[in-house]
């Protein structure tokens, strides 16, 4: 098997933390983001391939596949890059930031789905021997990571709600028009998860205020996430874990935590 898989916002949180996995289980990665400097260290501690590409610039991403089709092809691929921007209500957000939303979470997604599918054929048809042909054992894996901001609304979510409600959306489409051919189209929908960057951007680096959502609470990490999204891709290929929801314990709905000690009721 080829077993090389690309992953988007690889420079930091859940996207970083899911190539150190990749890495682990000995996959080849190839790690995409904007940020040149975190991408080289990135590659320097776990052997990547990085490709700095902002996902949202159709001609970067028309690049991106080029470069891994030329540097050995892939048969995964992990749709990480997206973010929120703000807290505000509906009537008082801003245009700018759902537009920014939408382009990450959406668009992006789109962009580097729609030019890294020849790519992923290419990849089935090389372990499948034929150009097409039957017989042989080449399958692919497109994962799109989402959010439960994608399931359910909440107040102040609303462009991120919408955004990922869209990502939730495409992931199904996808999967209908793919049928047939053997590729896993999968999803994973995190609840709280705490990374050093995600609400903080949210917040508009307000320190004070990306510490609220985790207090007296144990949130995920993107660790725990990543082995969760690489366990998807280390499953037989015929097994399509559709929607993946992942929450803390503490966490049962995206209204709902507990804070505090978790203790048996007597």
């Amino acid at each position: 098997m080829l077993r090389r898989v690309v992953v988007t916002g690889a420079s930091s949180g859940i996207g970083a933390a899911s190539v150190r996995r990749f890495a682990e289980l000995g996959w080849r990665t190839v790690a995409v983001a904007r940020r040149a400097d975190r991408l080289a260290a990135l590659a320097a501690e776990t052997g990547a391939y990085p490709v700095v590409c902002d996902v949202t610039d159709e001609a970067q991403v028309a690049d991106l596949a080029r470069e891994v089709a030329a540097s050995g092809g892939a048969d995964a691929l992990v749709n990480n890059a997206g973010g929120a921007l703000g807290v505000e209500s509906v009537e008082h957000s801003r245009n700018d930031d759902w537009r920014r939303m939408f382009e990450v979470n959406v668009i992006g997604l789109r962009n580097v789905t729609a030019a890294l599918l020849p790519v992923l054929r290419d990849g089935i048809r090389a372990e499948r021997g034929t150009a097409g042909g039957p017989g042989g054992h080449g399958w692919a894996s497109i994962l799109n990571l989402t959010s439960t901001a994608g399931l359910a609304a909440y107040p102040g979510g609303g462009g991120y709600n919408a955004a990922k409600y869209a990502a939730h959306a495409v992931t199904e489409v996808l999967r209908l028009e793919l049928a047939g051919e053997p590729i896993r189209v999968m999803e994973l929908a995190p609840g709280l998860v705490h990374t050093e960057e995600f609400t903080l951007n949210r917040v508009r680096g307000d320190v004070e205020a990306a510490r609220t959502p985790y207090e007296n609470v144990t949130p995920l990490t993107a660790e725990e996430v990543a082995r969760v999204l690489v366990g998807a891709f280390e499953q037989p290929p015929h097994v399509n874990q559709d929607l993946i929801v992942l929450r803390p314990v503490a966490q049962s709905s995206v209204f709902h935590v507990h804070r505090g000690p978790l203790e048996a009721k007597p």
